[in-house]
């Protein structure tokens, strides 16, 4: 019996599931017959690894289709899902890298060719989406962590005026320098206690592992190659694998990148900080030099994604930066009580009535609140 990754294209909402679900351990996640509403529901069951069996797959889709192979999206993936889904082709092609390594080098640079425009497209979304992230869904730690990180790096590289194929291949570095620890960064970033001496060891080689793999798949972009192998160097000598003193340009552009996500980041055994604190722990580590001072500038006080109280005593949520990186454009989701609201209303901070008063520690509220309400968008 072969098991794959549970598909889109399997699901109707509001239409009993045609598939069995069940995670890598073969515990069941969703019965045949069970509904699923919505996308939330379908990525906390992909969340878990949600599998199925082959041949029923390849029915239900055939059924769905009306006996077309073929599978047809039956409405349009919002900008949310558009995002949701590098996730998932990063896995895809760093899992199907050792049946087809011909193939590697054009699936990268397409996915990271796709990063580029979505976040060209509407960068304080990719930025909402690196701050704003479920805790729920902490076992894919590695993928989203290389795919908010990619965006991080086109978004410095770009603002410090580097070249478009530079840029790209920045991205490339950082959708690949974790490559084979992507499993280990779920379970680390899940589990309550610290690594294990067996994990430390294993992720003191990634940085050469994920190098080597790339090579292995055909990529001699020595660029590349040697930012994936130097992003975890320091040049005081107490970074891995190798203890430099000294980095490529592109291997400390990634690094500040990769740091930062890390940090405003949660995982189980603690809270990420506030943008605002990873920033300033980033200006202190750079010395305020370009690369930090561009990934600030780009976040801003208050980025996206962030929970902050107003002066008139409503939560809101940030959604849109502006020239000022003090007064955002922020969606209220209660209101002066702290009664949460049914018609989200948009507040411009820097009117002196919706001026911001600081940040909101405990976001459980957020969870309530799809994006898409924020945005005004379809979901």
């Amino acid at each position: 019996m072969v098991w794959i990754k549970m598909d889109r294209h399997l699901v109707q909402f509001g239409m009993p599931c045609l598939v069995e679900v069940r995670d890598a351990e073969g515990n069941l996640l969703l019965a045949r017959g069970a509904v699923i509403e919505n996308d939330e529901q379908l990525a906390a069951l992909q969340a878990h690894g949600a599998l199925v069996e082959a041949e029923d797959a390849k029915a239900a889709i055939a059924t769905i289709n009306g006996g077309r192979p073929e599978p047809v999206e039956t409405r349009p993936t919002s900008v949310f899902g558009l995002w949701d889904q590098l996730r998932w082709r990063l896995e895809r092609i760093v899992k199907g890298m050792a049946e087809e390594p011909k193939q590697f080098a054009a699936r990268i640079d397409e996915l990271a060719q796709h990063l580029i425009l979505l976040t060209e497209k509407d960068a304080d979304i990719g930025i909402f989406l690196a701050v704003r992230q479920d805790t729920r869904k902490l076992s894919i730690y590695g993928l989203s962590h290389a795919i908010y990180t990619g965006m991080i790096c086109f978004l410095m590289a770009q603002r410090m005026g580097w070249p478009r194929e530079r840029c790209l291949t920045l991205v490339k570095a950082a959708l690949t320098m974790n490559m084979s620890v992507f499993e280990l960064q779920g379970r680390l970033a899940a589990q309550g206690v610290p690594m294990l001496a067996e994990q430390r060891v294993v992720l003191h080689e990634h940085p050469l592992e994920s190098a080597r793999m790339l090579r292995e798949a055909g990529i001699t972009d020595e660029e590349w190659l040697t930012a994936v192998e130097q992003h975890h160097e320091w040049s005081d000598g107490k970074g891995y694998p190798r203890g430099l003193t000294e980095m490529s340009e592109m291997a400390k552009a990634l690094k500040y990148a990769d740091n930062f996500m890390a940090k405003i980041s949660p995982k189980a055994i603690r809270k990420p900080l506030h943008a605002q604190e990873a920033a300033r722990e980033l200006f202190k580590t750079d010395g305020g030099g370009a690369m930090a001072m561009a990934i600030i500038k780009e976040f801003g006080i208050y980025p996206p994604g962030e929970l902050v109280k107003l002066k008139t005593g409503e939560l809101a949520v940030v959604i849109r930066r502006t020239a000022s990186a003090s007064t955002p454009i922020a969606a209220s989701i209660t209101d002066r009580t702290g009664v949460p609201v049914l018609n989200i209303v948009r507040r411009d901070t820097s009117r002196a009535e919706h001026a911001i008063t600081g940040f909101v520690a405990d976001k459980s509220l957020l969870d309530r609140v799809p994006p898409e309400r924020l945005y005004g968008l379809p979901g």
